[in-house]
Parts: structure tokens; sequence; C-alpha cells
């Protein structure tokens, strides 16, 4: 049985996979002849030619092909039902292993403790993205929507390992058992904030969440296009994570908070004649 599952969930990725899957059978070659890994690739009904890509290494790559866009939490969660890994990695697929090693990463696992693990993520350009956090509590909510969230250290990349509260679902590494513990991802998530939800979930059964240096992917990210989709899902998971985790009073203030936000970016729009901010933040007062 594979010691390590890694998990890739694909959506319109044909620009990527191909490297990101050639990439890992080099690297990893002789883990996957030996049964010490298998990969894992999940498709969410792409409609570019991802599959065809993906298909060049089916005698190496599992493929599972799920029936829609249903997004990252559950289009995960259900390839994490057929990995047979004692560890789950997810990775993104706009992303490649630039150095170190997932099975050094894995070495971490030795403390009883540690639940998850987060990797090093950078940029194409070699910069450092943000890659851990500090749960979004209703004060903390409140920094990221005045956007000083980098000021105060709500979310940062730490120059050395240490435990954080919760790391990218770009790059995180959890127990298979915990995660099946877990329900996997709460599916109440389209996208975003089902990585801090997993780590908070994780925290209240005992286990730790740490982030290491042991290994580092390159990561695209999104583009410009997908900046209303990616604000309009972190205002559903801001809200949602803090009615679950905190309560009805704080999920009201968030509401509040973000709203608040919301019909100024829509007024500063108008004023400004931003067609962008008037359309997201409109949206946005909607959620």
């Amino acid at each position: 049985m594979p010691k390590i599952s890694i998990v890739i969930l694909t959506y319109n990725s044909s620009k990527y996979i191909e490297e990101l899957l050639q990439g890992l059978l080099k690297k990893y070659s002789q883990e996957l002849k030996d049964d010490e890994l298998e990969i894992v690739v999940a498709d969410n009904l792409s409609h570019d030619d991802t599959l065809v890509k993906v298909n060049k290494f089916k005698e190496k790559v599992r493929l599972i092909e799920n029936k829609g866009n249903v997004g990252f939490a559950k289009g995960n969660n259900l390839a994490a039902k057929k990995a047979r890994g004692d560890f789950l990695i997810f990775i993104n697929p706009d992303a490649r292993i630039k150095s170190g090693d997932i099975f050094k990463l894995a070495s971490i696992f030795d403390d009883e403790k540690v639940g998850i693990v987060g990797g090093e993520i950078i940029s194409f350009q070699g910069e450092k993205e943000l890659s851990c956090g500090r749960f979004y509590n209703p004060f903390n909510t409140l920094v990221l929507a005045l956007g000083i969230e980098e000021k105060i250290g709500l979310r940062f990349s730490p120059k050395q390992d240490r435990n954080v509260d919760f790391v990218s679902g770009g790059f995180l590494m959890i127990r298979k058992n915990l995660f099946d513990r877990l329900n996997g991802f709460d599916e109440n998530y389209f996208m975003y904030l089902e990585d801090a939800d997993l780590c908070f979930q994780a925290r209240k059964k005992g286990f730790k969440a740490r982030y290491s240096k042991m290994a580092t992917i390159q990561h695209v990210g999104q583009g410009s296009s997908n900046r209303t989709f990616a604000v309009i899902n972190i205002y559903k998971g801001l809200m949602y994570f803090n009615k679950k985790n905190y309560g009805k009073i704080a999920h009201a203030f968030v509401r509040l908070v973000l709203r608040a936000k919301a019909a100024f970016l829509v007024l500063t729009g108008k004023m400004v004649n931003n067609k962008y901010l008037v359309e997201t933040y409109t949206e946005a007062l909607k959620v």
C-alpha cells in the first residue's frame, strides 16, 4: 500500500497539468514503481483538453472523473475516498515541485500530535506566498476587511518550521485516518476557507498544523479574470466559518463588517467609474 497519495483536483487545467505530472513522475519514478506513492487526479468536468493530457499518463496516474464542477472541497473529497495512502497530499494543478521532498515532509508526522503539514509555496517569480495564517475569528476578519492582514501577521510565510493555525490547501498534507475522521473538507465551502476550517477541526481533535520548508512548490495562482469569483466565495466562506466555529453573534458581526466594506467599494467604484468594483461588490452585498 502506498505511503503517500498525491491528490490533484483539476478544472480546465490543461495549461499546467502536464508539466506537474511530468515533474512528479520524473522525481518519484522509483517510489511509484515500489508502490510507495500514488498520484490521483480528480477532474471537475473540464471543458478543455485537461483529460486528454492526463490520459497521456494513464499507466501511472489514476483518474477520477467527477460529474460536474463540484468545487474544491467536494472534488478533493471524492478523490480522497479512492486514495490508498497513509497520508494525503493536496497539490494545486498549476504548481510544480521546486525543491525538497514530500517524503521528508511526511517524516514530520513522526510527532503523533501533528495532524496536518503545509509546505512552502513560492510564485514562479520566486516570491514567497502567504501560505499560513491565523484563524479568521471576528477580529481577524475585521483586520482582513481593513486590508492590513499582512502588517499584523494574519497571513504570513514563516522563515523557519513552526506550528501555525492553518496552512494553505494548495500544498497540504494530512494523515488519511484523520481526514476520514473529519469527514474531509467541509463541502459547504465551494472554494476558499475550507483549508482553514479543516485545520480548525483538526485542532479540536487535539492535532497541530505545522509549516515546513522541507518541500517547496512553485504556484501560478489565479489570474485577474477570476477575482470576482474569488471575492464572492471568500465572503461566503468567512461568514460560514464564523457561524460554524464561533456562533451566531460572530456571524452577524462578520456579515456587518463585510457588507460595510462591500458598500464602501461599490460607492468608490461609482465615484471613480470602476466597473469591476461596482459589479463585484454589488454581488458581494447579496451574500
